[in-house]
């Protein structure tokens, strides 16, 4: 079984495989693949018909709005005019009516030519190209075979793009970085081209094969870009620079905008000159037959490519790092760096941190310093989470940033774990995929469930059966009529649907077929989950859940009408107070929390236990309707702390003592306004200034801890 299917939007089109240039840092030649020897020149018009075939299918099966097509090589302009006007043909034909396509080429600039620019305007093909700055850094590398420069032919293609009648082609210029040159006359040549955009990249390298340093700087690369983007800084950034843009991005809480950094998964395929299916052209770089699938667009689908391992393995975000890097607290913004630059070949393979790993770090630490980008807007009323005023717009995308993890854990779950003959996790998986195909939102039940998480870590863990996913999968499809009928698994007579509640069971077997009828309120054995609605609020009242024993204290079994009618008295009263008194609060945990599970034994009132993060509120009732309405938001608050850390980088994490400080404090300036006590206010603003002085809080941590005090 495979995780879910990621399209994949962006195909690099292999249109020759020879160069006029002879660049001695070329993966595609000079690095340890060297399977471009023995394809053919030129792609064939069989090869291009099968690949506008292949394309317009994955397209329209899954209705994506538009698909991008960079032509490449080699050097692409090789092939042609003719050859390249077949090809664009072939393509804007093929996709008519099913997707926008967005055709591209990337070229080193010394064959292009008004008969190119003129073609490439009729298909609306964007330009960029590859210059390595000012002609000092361009020739350490990009040279003919006969050492001459390349320079003046490369600045006579850029100069005929910035034409007028030209210059909508122009996408931008793409430099390679070598640290001998120049940092800022490299820039500075690049910028007086008037680039749309700069693309700085990382050269190729891997742990077997690192990139050069001199000897007595640690983050040589760091330095050459943080050099540049000083100047670019200083000059009001006059471009986009995708490396800088995406760092800031990803510290803002934002996407990733190039493949070499962040979380995002990969979406790229390259297709040969023979037809050939391979995986990024950077892995040429690791070691021979690195990118290779075995796989042609004679007689595999694009979706065929996208379940290949090579290429689902880099999209599984934080899951599919190293170790190091998931520990990493960066790691949201450097995302491991480039799939190829991990590769060690001690048995290892791509199970590593970047070669490139201290300069990443130092590049976005660099960024996050200047600019406070981690502090800017990691989501959506992160200040508001502060200092308690939020209206539910920053706890709504908490939600969809747990949904988010819960997937990354899923996904690890089906990789991770033998499920060999289990034949309920197969099912279910697959039930799961063509749900979420079909409609996402049907997936969000189980998603949001506190409990999921539990289930899912303790999989891991080897301590729950995977088979559990039937039972969450049924508990979203079956209500909503997505199904008839699901097969879950029975555990001690009863055969649970989260959320929902559980159908006490007759069969001795392991596993029960569900169907709607049999989970309506009133079917023979179905023992419903009670609600408890106050004014603004509504939620589960969980006494089943078999994952819900997650506190720190022991939870009640199923309670009894009595029991429950003491909840509906009790709760309400709570509630109100919560309204009056924080009305911020609130705001949050309507709009969060789902479920309250009744446990035994009075709270620990230190406790910084998150328990069922923000959408599970583990509590016991008493009698003292203060006393509960505290409980209620010192869980509420925990969890969504915990749920900030999802997203946020607060403070080291190998500081436990301010982890443990930073939740107590975050739960305590709450539900003091609650019960506040003699001297109470003055022992937490103490606290508060001696968190706020703690060394080991980031700049957004910072920011956080003074929006606790604001809030007091």
């Amino acid at each position: 079984m495979t995780s879910p299917l990621v399209p994949l939007r962006q195909i690099v089109l292999k249109v020759h495989s020879r160069c006029d240039l002879a660049c001695d840092h070329c993966y595609v030649y000079e690095h340890a693949d060297q399977s471009w020897s023995s394809r053919p020149k030129v792609i064939s018009d069989e090869v291009i018909s099968w690949t506008a075939l292949r394309l317009a299918e994955h397209a329209k099966t899954h209705a994506l709005p538009s698909v991008q097509v960079i032509l490449h090589g080699g050097e692409p302009l090789l092939a042609g005019p003719a050859r390249l006007r077949r090809i664009c043909e072939e393509l804007h034909t093929a996709l008519h009516g099913i997707a926008e396509l967005d055709l591209r080429i990337h070229t080193n600039g010394v064959q292009l030519s008004e008969r190119y620019l003129d073609l490439f305007a009729e298909f609306d093909v964007r330009v960029g190209i590859s210059l390595d700055g000012d002609q000092a850094a361009n020739d350490l590398h990009r040279r003919f075979a006969n050492g001459r420069t390349s320079y003046d032919k490369v600045l006579a293609a850029v100069a005929l793009l910035r034409q007028e009648r030209y210059r909508h082609l122009y996408a931008g210029l793409l430099c390679t970085i070598d640290v001998r040159n120049d940092p800022v006359a490299a820039y500075e040549a690049l910028a007086a081209l008037d680039p749309p955009r700069i693309d700085f990249l990382l050269p190729h390298a891997t742990w077997d094969d690192p990139p050069p340093r001199p000897d007595t700087v640690p983050t040589p690369y760091a330095d050459w870009l943080m050099a540049v983007y000083d100047r670019w800084d200083a000059q009001g950034r006059p471009m986009p620079v995708r490396l800088f843009d995406s760092v800031i991005s990803t510290l803002g809480g934002g996407l990733s905008l190039t493949e070499s950094m962040g979380l995002a998964p990969a979406d790229v395929a390259v297709i040969e000159t023979d037809g050939t299916f391979e995986q990024a052209d950077s892995l040429k770089t690791a070691y021979d037959g690195a990118p290779a699938t075995g796989e042609d667009v004679f007689d595999n689908t694009l979706d065929d490519v996208a379940r290949h391992p090579g290429i689902t393995a880099r999209q599984q975000g934080l899951a599919g790092l190293s170790e190091q890097c998931r520990s990493c607290p960066v790691v949201r913004s450097c995302g491991g760096g480039l799939f190829a630059h991990r590769y060690r070949g001690d048995g290892s393979g791509f199970d590593n941190p970047s070669v490139f790993c201290a300069d990443l770090e130092a590049l976005i630490r660099s960024i996050d310093h200047r600019t406070g980008a981690g502090a800017d807007r990691p989501i959506d009323g992160f200040d508001a989470l502060a200092d308690g005023s939020d209206d539910g717009t920053a706890v709504r995308e908490l939600v969809r940033a747990r949904q988010a993890v819960t997937r990354q854990l899923l996904t690890m779950v089906d990789r991770e774990l033998p499920h060999g003959d289990d034949e309920l996790w197969e099912s279910a998986w697959d039930l799961a995929l063509r749900l979420g195909r079909r409609d996402a939102a049907l997936l969000e039940p189980f998603l949001s469930h506190p409990y999921t998480r539990t289930w899912l870590v303790r999989c891991l863990d080897g301590e729950a059966p995977s088979g559990h996913l039937a039972s969450l999968v049924a508990a979203a499809a079956l209500p909503a009529g997505a199904v008839d009928r699901v097969t879950v698994p029975v555990r001690e007579g009863f055969a649970h649907l989260a959320g929902a509640g559980r159908l006490r069971t007759q069969e001795a077997a392991a596993t029960v077929e569900l169907t709607g009828d049999r989970i309506r309120v009133g079917a023979p054995g179905w023992e419903h989950l009670r609600r408890l609605r106050a004014d603004g609020l509504d939620v589960a009242l969980d006494d089943v859940d078999p994952y819900r024993d997650c506190y720190d204290r022991p939870v009640r079994g199923r309670l009894t009408d009595e029991e429950i009618e003491e909840w509906r008295h009790l709760l309400p009263q709570a509630w109100e107070l919560i309204r009056k008194t924080l009305p911020g609060v609130a705001s949050g945990m309507a709009a969060g929390v789902r479920v309250v599970t009744p446990l035994v034994g009075a709270a620990d009132p230190d406790g910084v236990s998150p328990g069922g993060g923000f959408a599970g509120l583990g509590v016991a009732l008493s009698s003292d309707p203060v006393r509960l309405a505290v409980d209620l938001v010192r869980a509420f608050r925990l969890g969504l702390l915990d749920a900030v850390l999802d997203v946020c980088d607060l403070y080291d994490e190998a500081d436990t003592h301010t982890g443990i400080l930073l939740a107590d404090l975050y739960a305590r300036v709450a539900t003091e306004a609650l019960r506040p006590t003699a001297g109470s206010a003055r022992r937490t603003n103490a606290r508060l200034e001696e968190l706020a002085a703690v060394g080991s809080l980031t700049v957004l941590g910072r920011r956080f801890v003074d929006g606790m005090r604001r809030g007091r």
